[in-house]
C-alpha cells in the first residue's frame, strides 16, 4: 500500500502549524511532512510540536541539512523524537542548499564526504554506539548517547545526483526525492541507488520517499505554471499535477508504480489553503490511491 503525505511548507509562518497538523490528524492523512530550510523554520522544533499535538499522525522531515548541525547534535534531538513518539518519525539528512550553507558560513568544499562521515557517524550513534571518529569534518572522541532509541530506525537520505544517489544506497535505509524529480527520474533514481546498494552488499528494502508538486481548486493550473516556471523545471515530464482527486490519484499511482513507497504532496508557495490541501489529500486523493 502506497503511503500518502503532505508538506506544511515554511513558508508559512510557524503559528499556522498547529491548524495544519491537527486537521491533518482528523482527517486522516498518513504522514505529514516538514522542512528545515534557511532561513525560515527548524525541521525538530517543528517536528516536536507537531508530534506533541497529534496521537497518531506519522511526522517526517526532509531533510537536515548536515553542514549546519553537529552530527551529535542531531543523535541527541533524534533519539529524543523516537524515545517520545515511537514509530511516528521519519528524519532525512542531506547536503542542504549550498548557496544557504554558504551564508551561514558552513559549507563544505566536499559535501559528499561530509555526508557520508555523518551518515555513519549518526547510524552509529542511534544504534547506541560509543563512536570515536576522526574523518575530514565529523569528529567524535568517545562519545555515546545516555538515552538511545529503543531500536535502532531507519535513516533517510535527500539526495539528486548520482553520485548522492549512489551514497544513499550505501549507507541509508531509504531515499527523499524532492520535486524536481519526475516519474521517469524516481525509476532512474532507484536504479542508481541499487547500485550503489550492491556495491555495499547490502540486502532487503530500501525505501522512497517522492515529492510531487500538486495544486488543486481554482487556479490550479495557473499557480501550478507559475511555480513550475520559478523552479525551472517545467520541461520535466509528469514533475507535477493539477486537477481533481482523480487527476491527482493518477499521479500518485505512477509514482508509486516506478517505485515510491511514500509519495508526499507538495502544495504550491502560494497555496491559498493549506488545511484544505491537507483534507483534500486525505478524504479525495487516499481512497483513490491504492
Amino acid at each position: 500500500m502506497t503511503t500518502l503525505g503532505a508538506v506544511f511548507r515554511p513558508q508559512l509562518p510557524p503559528e499556522r502549524l498547529r491548524s495544519v497538523v491537527r486537521t491533518a490528524e482528523a482527517s486522516g492523512l498518513d504522514e505529514l511532512w516538514l522542512w528545515e530550510d534557511c532561513f525560515l523554520e527548524s525541521g525538530i522544533a517543528t517536528a516536536a510540536a507537531a508530534l506533541a499535538w497529534t496521537e497518531r499522525l506519522r511526522i517526517g522531515v526532509g531533510l537536515l541539512p548536515v553542514p549546519l548541525r553537529n552530527v551529535a547534535l542531531t543523535a541527541m534531538e533524534a533519539a529524543t523524537l523516537h524515545r517520545l513518539f515511537p514509530d511516528r518519525v521519519t528524519l532525512a539528512v542531506g547536503h542542504g542548499i549550498q548557496d544557504w550553507m554558504a551564508q551561514a558560513g558552513a559549507k563544505a568544499a566536499s559535501p559528499l564526504t561530509l555526508l557520508d562521515e555523518y551518515t555513519a557517524a549518526l547510524r552509529a550513534l542511534l544504534r547506541g554506539e560509543r563512536v570515536t571518529t576522526e574523518g575530514r569534518y565529523v569528529r567524535l572522541d568517545g562519545v555515546a548517547l545516555d538515552w538511545p532509541p529503543a531500536t535502532a530506525p531507519p535513516l533517510f537520505t535527500g539526495a539528486l545526483g548520482p553520485r548522492t544517489l549512489r551514497l544513499a544506497g550505501r549507507v541509508a535505509d531509504g531515499t527523499v526525492l524532492d520535486a524536481h524529480v519526475g516519474t521517469d527520474g524516481v525509476r532512474e533514481a532507484l536504479r542508481v541507488v541499487g547500485e550503489g546498494r550492491a556495491e555495499a552488499g547490502r540486502t532487503g528494502g530500501h525505501a522512497v520517499v517522492s515529492y510531487i508538486l500538486t495544486a488543486t481548486g481554482p487556479g490550479a493550473a495557473e499557480r501550478l505554471a507559475a511555480e513550475l516556471e520559478h523552479e525551472g523545471i517545467s520541461a520535466v515530464p509528469d514533475v507535477a499535477v493539477a486537477g481533481d482527486a482523480e487527476a491527482v490519484a493518477g499521479a500518485v499511482r505512477r509514482r508509486a508504480e516506478a517505485g515510491a513507497g511514500t509519495v508526499v504532496l507538495q502544495p504550491t508557495g502560494d497555496e491559498p489553503d493549506p488545511e484544505g490541501f491537507v483534507r483534500f489529500a486525505a478524504e479525495e486523493v487516499r481512497p483513490l490511491v491504492g
